[in-house]
């Protein structure tokens, strides 16, 4: 990841809830004509794989609250 994108990114999460929404959305009709390669399964599998431990870490973390 270059570090353009980086900062990029580290903007984003800056941003409020409803900014964050304004831009994804912008980004998706933007990028919806990218001619872009097939996912591998090992590619859906990384993202469920990362999306299953933020979420566990979040209710970890409510439930010690």
């Amino acid at each position: 990841m270059t570090t353009l994108v980086k900062d990029i990114l580290f903007s984003f999460e800056h941003l409020s809830e409803d900014e964050k929404k304004e831009l994804a959305s912008e980004i998706l009709r933007r990028t919806a004509r990218f001619d872009l390669p097939t996912l591998a399964d090992e590619d859906f599998i990384h993202c469920a794989e990362n999306l299953f431990l933020e979420l566990d870490r979040r209710e970890s973390k409510d439930a010690s609250s």
